[in-house]
């Protein structure tokens, strides 16, 4: 089986180093700012990580929402970590809003309204990226 993620990034990259990437998802119009943390390598699991490794993936998915927070200004950050159609380790990033179309549902409910109030406020892939590199070197300074 040809793993998606393996053979492609997965979204617009915002920042990456040789362990993980952060992508855009942006083809979602309901939710321009989805983002999502790619382990580069085949994994699976969480588990399947050594300790060092499983915070250094956190502590990426962890920066990535507070510089969304940081941009957006969401109502709320859902984090989702499944991999059921796509068994290689990522994490979702979402940005929601108590306007958007499924609020308080996940993005993958049925939607509650016929069309909904995305999270836009002004930012840019780039205002994203810039955000996120900032969050992500102050980390590794701390």
């Amino acid at each position: 089986m040809r793993c998606e993620l393996c053979g492609q990034d997965g979204g617009a990259v915002l920042w990456r180093d040789d362990f993980c990437r952060v992508v855009n998802v942006a083809d979602n119009a309901d939710y321009p700012a989805f983002c999502r943390v790619i382990l580069n390598r085949h994994v699976r699991e969480m588990s399947d990580l050594p300790p060092d490794e499983r915070r250094r993936l956190m502590d990426i998915v962890f920066a990535t929402e507070t510089a969304l927070r940081d941009v957006l200004q969401p109502d709320k950050i859902n984090l989702a970590s499944l991999g059921n159609q796509v068994p290689h380790l990522h994490w979702h990033v979402i940005p929601r809003g108590t306007g958007d179309r499924h609020f308080p549902d996940p993005v993958w409910a049925q939607p509650g309204r016929e069309s909904g109030e995305a999270v836009r406020r002004s930012a840019s892939a780039g205002q994203l990226a810039l955000a996120l590199r900032a969050r992500i070197e102050a980390m590794t300074h701390e």
